[in-house]
């Protein structure tokens, strides 16, 4: 039997053809009190009839309910964000049967309030039609004239009802817009309202009085139907203008300080701390200068912010670095896209199921086969053709840069992905090959080791949109491919001190020939240049032929010819193309000259990356230690930025700061006190000069073990297998007094696993330490991994990270302890059969009757060991 539903008002159902269950219906208004009397029929009858009455309450104007009727109030902020508002209205919905009555406060206030007709018309565009399915009745009422076709376009195609409601001389007039699948001859006309009765308004001087009277905003030949959005920024605008002609005289009725604060909270943060930073860096000009740049509305996100921050700290600091730093000509597309792209290819519903799973990402795969196979909006997707014709054929990135990302407590190193763009190719082409990097990066939201990032840290309930920054490569042509010179990544705190005399307090980089994706990306056997600021001479390597050994080999660059990134031979490089100033970059191998003239060779090429000239013969070094400071005393936080630098043949060069966050490193100066004198015959491993981390003297409950010799018999295959087994067994020891021990050999987190074990962080979340053992290949390095998104995922989770090359004479390794205990791996992962003898699993309370396990890891004296001992121990460090 179908649900029969009322007005309140036959004359105004007759009018209306019936209200009809489903029905949303919009009201369209110059005054809330206009609304209060459609709404006090519609909810006195429905509790006549026993239906439920729900009202939602979130308006700044006074309830348009009356007290006497009996409903059901909830109360909402939409200040606390667009995803927990609308996750609080649907869980209400949800509890209440088919056939309940619903009454919404002023939508025009949720504009107010988010800053966008854009995310207005997504509230709409998700509740009214999972209404509609519940067969209830929903009031809705907007404010007319107050927005743009964001919102109301989206609310017109939605709503089943659409009425403007006019007030003139005491009597309401009201003008149906739409009424879904009903008709009559007089429907659309304007009806009067006299005693609650309405009747169609006939004579044509009151109509046009009617309608003369009230502003009609789609007349406004000025702009489009400015939305909340624009009348903001038109207004920002008008105030500097005002200022630039007038200084010190303020604009009668605006608050500059007020606005200025409330465009922050638009574009740049909600985060208190960012947002105390923004107010100290960003003025009205540059908020203007950045919403000029944003296609769509929203917050840019932030890397976004990360990146502007730090160019306009720098600028604010001295006027040098106006000379010293390139320009910035970033797009930012804004996070409300993001959201809109979301739900309008049918995403939002399975991203409800991920985001109320607890940790179970079932629906994760099928969001990114449906956003990849999505389409932007005609107007958004006009705009990105702009952003390539601004560009031209010049290489440009997408890049990540979500609202949570890059923030204080959360870097989000390498979860979300970037795409270069090599833009080649016809316009068609340049399009389509952009707009499916922008899709790869929506997609990467739901990337199993992002969304288990975010759940291990208590994120996944929090609102997450993904803004994108659109950054021109930074970099020169050369010939047949495009690089910087140099690119890198810079701590204002160095967290690898392998000398005594190094200041950690004065930071550290991490430099490469080519594109930062080798300073960032594991990368295999090859290796980055370590530069301490204050002993920029005195490298981790002890020796010439080590030097020569740990220098860069392989350099990314984009292949314009090919349209695509590749990694070549920097020997290639260095033979087929001119590069300026490329004594700067690599120094001359004696070694290899003595054998080629020794051999009679010709043709040789004795070049190795060492980046010497640019430490001897430029200030690179000292300008990029005061940029770390600078930045480091603007955050008042030890920071982590990302740059590249590109050189004239003279020497003078280009900094482009493309990224700036907050590092997460405790600045544990002091060395820890040592454990007492130990015997050798209690110490399980014992490593020197190869600890990266923050400094920990703490108990080890379980060991897991990677038999090298099991391992490296491993086909590829098996290999990844193992990594997956070491998450589930690490998963399931994980709790707040357990401390797990990793020891495999190679890389930790490899992209290659000939090289090591390829675990991602939602496998070692949970462990304490990670140890490397030098067997699969000799040239392990501990500050290979300095610098790099997995090494950030490890300080971020203060995971302990070790290597031991097993031949040092100083170094231990008491495996007998660990192989002739009992293998809980099978308790752990019963599955697991097929690698017993392969993975161990140890309980460290097995390993010696009456003895406990600890750790004791010392990043300023670089020595770490574990070992046994029959005494409690009690002045030790906690895990987190």
């Amino acid at each position: 039997m179908a649900l029969e539903f009322s007005s309140g008002n036959q004359s105004l159902d007759n009018v209306l053809g019936g209200v009809r269950a489903g029905d949303n219906c919009v009201w369209q208004v110059d005054a809330i009190e206009n609304y209060r009397y459609f709404v006090s029929a519609f909810v006195k009858k429905g509790s006549q009839e026993g239906k439920k009455i729900i009202y939602f309450r979130f308006g700044q104007h006074d309830s348009v309910v009356p007290a006497d009727v009996p409903i059901d109030i909830y109360t909402f902020s939409p200040e606390n964000g667009f995803e927990k508002f609308l996750f609080d209205i649907l869980d209400v919905i949800d509890s209440y049967p088919t056939g309940t009555c619903y009454v919404f406060d002023s939508l025009s206030d949720l504009a107010v309030d988010w800053n966008s007709d854009r995310m207005l018309g997504c509230f709409f565009m998700l509740t009214c039609p999972h209404l509609f399915k519940l067969e209830t009745v929903a009031y809705f009422v907007l404010l007319r004239n107050h927005h743009g076709p964001l919102a109301l376009d989206v609310i017109h195609k939605t709503a089943q009802i659409v009425v403007d409601v006019y007030s003139s001389r005491k009597h309401i007039y009201i003008q149906p817009i739409k009424v879904k699948d009903r008709h009559s001859a007089t429907m659309y006309m304007i009806h009067i309202c006299r005693n609650d009765i309405f009747t169609p308004e006939t004579r044509s001087y009151v109509v046009s009085k009617i309608l003369g009277e009230s502003e009609q905003g789609w007349l406004d030949f000025n702009i489009d139907r400015p939305g909340i959005w624009t009348n903001l920024f038109i207004t920002a605008k008008r105030v500097h203008e005002h200022t630039e002609k007038q200084p010190g005289v303020p604009l009668t009725g605006i608050d500059k300080e007020k606005l200025r604060k409330k465009l922050i909270k638009m574009i740049i943060t909600h985060d208190e701390s960012v947002f105390e930073l923004s107010c100290n860096y960003f003025s009205i000009a540059d908020l203007i200068a950045i919403a000029k740049r944003m296609i769509g509305t929203g917050q840019i996100g932030g890397k976004s912010v990360g990146m502007l921050l730090a160019n306009a700290i720098m600028r604010k600091a001295s006027g040098k670095w106006v000379s010293k730093l390139e320009t910035n000509d970033s797009f930012y597309i804004g996070s409300d896209v993001f959201y809109t792209y979301i739900i309008q290819n049918d995403c939002w519903w399975d991203l409800r199921k991920v985001k109320k799973g607890e940790g179970n990402f079932s629906a994760a795969k099928t969001i990114q086969e449906k956003v990849l196979k999505g389409s932007f909006p005609k107007d958004i997707e006009e705009k990105f053709k702009d952003i390539l014709n601004y560009y031209g054929q010049s290489p440009i990135i997408v890049r990540s840069s979500s609202l949570l990302e890059d923030a204080y407590g959360n870097a989000f190193s390498g979860k979300y992905e970037s795409y270069f763009c090599v833009n080649q190719g016809t316009r068609e082409e340049r399009l389509e090959a952009f707009i499916l990097a922008m899709k790869k990066v929506y997609a990467s939201t739901m990337n199993l080791d992002a969304l288990a990032y975010r759940h291990h840290r208590g994120l996944l309930n929090k609102e997450e949109r993904m803004g994108l920054l659109i950054q021109r490569v930074s970099g020169n042509f050369h010939d047949f491919s495009y690089f910087p010179q140099i690119a890198g990544v810079g701590y204002s705190f160095n967290p690898f001190v392998w000398n005594s005399k190094i200041d950690p307090s004065h930071g550290v980089l991490r430099l490469v020939f080519g594109l930062g994706t080798r300073a960032v990306d594991q990368t295999g056997g090859d290796h980055a240049r370590i530069v301490a600021i204050d002993q920029p001479h005195l490298r981790p390597e002890t020796n010439p032929e080590q030097i020569i050994k740990y220098s860069q080999r392989v350099v990314d660059i984009l292949n314009i010819k090919a349209n695509q990134i590749e990694p070549v031979t920097f020997r290639d490089i260095g033979t087929q193309v001119e590069i300026p100033a490329f004594e700067l970059f690599a120094t001359k191998d004696p070694s290899i000259i003595d054998r080629a003239w020794r051999m009679k060779a010709k043709n040789i090429f004795p070049w190795v990356l060492s980046f010497d000239g640019v430490l001897d013969k430029t200030s690179f070094i000292k300008d990029m230690g005061e940029i770390l400071k600078t930045l480091e005393n603007a955050y008042k936080h030890p920071v982590d930025i990302e740059f590249t630098a590109n050189f004239a043949s003279s020497g003078d060069y280009r900094i482009n700061i493309v990224q700036c966050r907050p590092f997460h490193f405790a600045e544990n100066k002091k060395e820890l006190a040592q454990p007492d004198a130990i015997s050798e015959e209690n110490i399980i491993l014992k490593t020197k000069n190869h600890l990266l981390g923050q400094s920990k003297y703490i108990p080890i409950n379980k060991i897991i073990y990677i038999l090298p010799e099991k391992y490296s018999a491993m086909s590829v295959q098996d290999r990844y297998a193992v990594a997956r087994l070491i998450g589930e067994v690490t998963n399931s020891l994980s709790g707040k007094d357990m401390n797990v021990l990793l020891i495999g050999p190679g890389r930790w987190g490899t992209a290659m696993p000939t090289l090591g074990i390829p675990v991602t962080f939602n496998e070692i979340k949970n462990v304490a330490a990670l140890c490397e053992l030098a067997v699969m290949h000799e040239n392990l390095s501990p500050d290979i991994s300095l610098g790099t998104h997995f090494f950030n995922d490890l300080v971020e989770m203060e995971i302990m990270y070790m290597a031991m090359n097993i031949s040092n004479h100083e170094n231990i390794f008491n495996v007998p302890y660990i192989l002739n205990s009992k293998n809980l791996l099978l308790e752990q992962a019963p599955k697991a059969k097929a690698f017993q003898d392969s993975v161990k699993v140890v309980d460290t309370s097995a390993l010696k009757e009456g003895f406990s396990c600890y750790m004791y890891a010392d990043t300023m004296r670089q020595s770490g060991i574990i070992f046994l001992t029959d005494t409690e121990i009690k002045s030790v460090t906690s895990k987190k």
